[in-house]
C-alpha cells in the first residue's frame, strides 16, 4: 500500500506541474549566475556551458556508472541528438544570436518553442491542440513579450528587428523543440538519470572543440580564487540546481505531463529573470512587466484547466 501511495505520487499530474515550476525558476536564475561568470569573471559563453555541464554530467556519471550503453543504436543516436539540440546548438544560437540583436529579441522569440511543439506533435504524432492550450499559449505569450518588451513601451521605444540575430532566437526555440519531441519516445524506455547524462555527454563532446579553437585564454583560475568565492559558486548552482537537477525534473515532468504542458512553464523564465534582476542586480520593474507576469500565470492556468477542444 506505500508503494503505491509513493507511485502514485510520483506518477501524478501535480509532481509534473511542480517540477516544471522549479526547473524554470531556476533557468530563470541562470541568467544572473552565467553574467556574474561572464562579465565579473570574464569568462567566454563557451567556457561557461563547457564547465557547467562538465561538472553536471560527472555528477550524472557518479550516479549511473553502472549502466554505459542505451539498448540499440537507433536509441543512441537519438540521444546524441537530443544532446546536441538542447545542448550544443541550443545554448550556442542563443549566445551568438545576443551578438546580433538584442536581448529583448532573444528572450521573445526563443520564447516561442512551445508553438514549435506543438506544430511538430501534430505532424509526427497526429496530436491537435485543445482549445484552451491554444487559448493559454497566445495569453502567455503576450504576458512574456509584455514583460520583455516592458522597459521600451514605457520609455516611448519600439521594438527592433535585426533579421540574422532574430533569424538565430527562432532556430534556437526550434532547437530546443526537436529535442522536446526526439526525447519524446526515450523517456518511457530509459531511467531519467541515466538519459540525462547521455544529453549532457552527446552536448560536451560537440562543444568542447569550439572551446579550444577559441582565441580567450581560460578563466579557471577565477574558480579556485577563493577570496572571490562568487565565481565558485555562481558555477555550483549552474551545474548541480540548472543543470543536473533541472533537467532531471524536466524530462521527469514531459513523462508525467507531456512536452507541450511541460513546455508551456517556459513561458514562466523571462518573469522569474525580471524579478530576480530586481533583487539581487537593482534592475527596475516597469509596470508592463507586472502585467505581463498576470498574464503568463493567466496562460498556464487557461491551458491547464480548460479541456475543450
Amino acid at each position: 500500500m506505500i508503494l503505491e501511495k509513493k507511485n502514485s505520487w510520483k506518477n501524478s499530474k501535480i509532481t509534473g506541474h511542480i517540477g516544471a515550476l522549479i526547473t524554470v525558476i531556476c533557468w530563470g536564475c541562470s541568467f544572473i549566475a552565467s553574467k556574474v561568470l561572464m562579465e565579473g569573471g570574464g569568462m567566454t559563453p563557451v567556457e561557461v556551458y563547457v564547465y557547467r555541464f562538465t561538472l553536471a554530467y560527472l555528477m550524472m556519471l557518479a550516479l549511473t556508472f553502472g549502466e554505459i550503453r542505451s539498448k540499440s543504436w537507433k536509441d543512441e543516436l537519438q540521444m546524441a541528438l537530443c544532446g546536441i539540440c538542447s545542448g550544443t546548438l541550443y545554448f550556442l544560437m542563443e549566445n551568438y544570436a545576443l551578438i546580433y540583436t538584442t536581448t529583448g529579441n532573444v528572450s521573445l522569440l526563443s520564447a516561442i518553442s512551445p508553438i514549435f511543439i506543438a506544430i511538430l506533435l501534430a505532424v509526427i504524432y497526429k496530436t491537435r491542440m485543445k482549445r484552451g492550450e491554444i487559448i493559454g499559449s497566445v495569453i502567455a505569450f503576450l504576458g512574456v513579450a509584455l514583460v520583455i518588451m516592458s522597459e521600451p513601451i514605457s520609455k516611448g521605444l519600439g521594438m527592433e528587428i535585426h533579421p540574422i540575430g532574430d533569424i538565430l532566437a527562432i532556430s534556437c526555440a526550434l532547437s530546443w523543440a526537436v529535442y522536446s519531441i526526439a526525447i519524446k519516445r526515450l523517456i518511457p524506455v530509459y531511467n531519467t538519470f541515466f538519459l540525462t547524462r547521455k544529453l549532457f555527454f552527446y552536448g560536451l563532446i560537440t562543444s568542447l572543440p569550439l572551446l579550444f579553437i577559441q582565441k580567450e585564454p581560460l578563466h579557471l583560475n577565477v574558480l579556485v580564487d577563493f577570496s572571490h568565492p562568487a565565481y565558485l559558486l555562481n558555477l555550483l548552482f549552474l551545474a548541480v540546481m540548472c543543470s543536473s537537477m533541472a533537467y532531471l525534473l524536466w524530462n521527469e515532468s514531459m513523462k508525467i505531463i507531456g512536452p507541450l504542458a511541460t513546455n508551456n512553464y517556459l513561458y514562466i523564465q523571462p518573469p522569474v529573470t525580471m524579478v530576480v534582476g530586481c533583487l539581487i542586480l537593482g534592475e527596475t520593474i516597469y509596470p508592463c512587466g507586472y502585467v505581463g507576469c498576470v498574464l503568463v500565470l493567466c496562460g498556464l492556468i487557461v491551458a491547464d484547466k480548460v479541456k475543450k477542444q
